[in-house]
């Protein structure tokens, strides 16, 4: 089953920052799709709820350097 979240996003600080988040979670088993917004500081994530969790999704995201709480 797929699932999109909306996560919001700390520590941008450019376009490339959204984009390197977007690489990572794109190439992360489970997620469809990542659309991150550097000037809403948020990212829409699609996933496969059998693959991933949003607690990893968030995990992916902190290890390139921001931080990310999920909003919905």
């Amino acid at each position: 089953m797929t699932k999109k979240i909306i996560l919001k996003i700390s520590g941008m600080h450019c376009v490339s920052c959204a984009m390197n988040i977007d690489g990572e979670l794109e190439d992360t088993e489970g997620v469809k799709k990542s659309v991150t917004n550097y000037a809403r500081e948020q990212t829409e994530v699609e996933f496969d709820v059998d693959t991933t969790t949003p607690e990893r999704l968030k995990n992916i995201i902190k290890k390139v350097g921001y931080s990310a709480s999920i909003i919905q």
